[in-house]
């Protein structure tokens, strides 16, 4: 195991090039001492801990043509645009079931991020067994996008996608005491975020969360300055990035099986590519 923090961007189903990095992690042995996953990322960077190679892959696209997956039923139905039944109880517990055994032996640390209603701020959440098992909640939390799903509830506090106050965790990693650290962007090197369309509706639909809805409104600036200080740190050589070299057109709601595959062998292609370098890295 490395003495490095692994921080997992999110991106919905462009996460799938996550899973592909996942894998390539996962053949070459290669563990982290903390995995901080936002999102998406948070859902690939289970199946990295658990060890299981593939399922990170399968679990978003074995699945495309089931109504309770991902559709404007699912939204009409339950509230969650993915539903969250199918995805944080059917799927872990009986379709791909989920090596709990495997995550309580793994020796490192395992965050997901996850944005508070009532406050706006950040919570990094150490996922355990009995979280994975009775709380997935804060799964369900860290992927839960505004306006398409309903927030995570948890002891009665209630939590939302963790990209909107914090989508690259790079900072809390490197406050956890970790000097060398392995970023997984999804988005392509160059990209830029710009500010929220729907910020009109977002005030509307969360007018009783003055504070998440700040942060909604000001995501885009946090998560350009992350980008520049990421940059910063990688050319000082304390971080390495993983970036796609080809975003296969997969956006954040992609159905097509033939570009998610693309896409997931581009970060697996990618990581393979510059494992040289990445190891270099790691053991300097």
């Amino acid at each position: 195991m490395y003495n490095a923090g692994l921080v997992l961007e999110g991106g919905s189903m462009r996460g799938v090039y996550t899973a592909g990095v996942v894998d390539a992690f996962l053949d070459n042995d290669i563990e982290f001492s903390s995995v901080y996953g936002v999102s998406a990322g948070a859902c690939h960077g289970a199946s990295l801990v658990s060890k299981q190679r593939g399922r990170a892959f399968r679990v978003n696209v074995d699945y495309l043509d089931d109504k309770n997956y991902c559709s404007v039923y699912s939204l009409i139905k339950t509230g969650d645009l993915f539903g969250a039944d199918m995805l944080f109880n059917k799927i872990p517990n009986e379709l791909d079931v989920y090596d709990y055994a495997a995550f309580e032996e793994y020796k490192g640390k395992y965050f997901v991020v996850v944005t508070n209603m009532e406050t706006g701020g950040t919570e990094y959440i150490q996922m355990t067994t009995d979280f994975m098992r009775h709380k997935m909640e804060y799964m369900k939390a860290t992927c839960s996008m505004p306006l398409v799903a309903k927030p995570g509830v948890v002891d009665g506090n209630l939590y939302m996608d963790g990209c909107i106050s914090d989508s690259i965790p790079i900072r809390r990693a490197e406050a956890d005491g970790y000097t060398k650290n392995v970023v997984v962007r999804t988005r392509v090197r160059g990209y830029r975020k710009e500010s929220n369309k729907m910020m009109p509706i977002i005030k509307m639909w969360y007018r009783r969360y003055p504070e998440f809805v700040k942060k909604c409104a000001t995501r885009h600036i946090r998560y350009n300055e992350t980008l520049s200080y990421i940059d910063a740190e990688e050319k000082a050589g304390r971080v390495f990035v993983i970036a796609p070299t080809n975003g296969c057109g997969v956006g954040s709601v992609c159905k097509d099986r033939v570009k998610l595959e693309a896409l997931y062998d581009t970060g697996y292609t990618d990581t393979v590519n510059r494992m040289d370098e990445l190891l270099r890295f790691l053991d300097f």
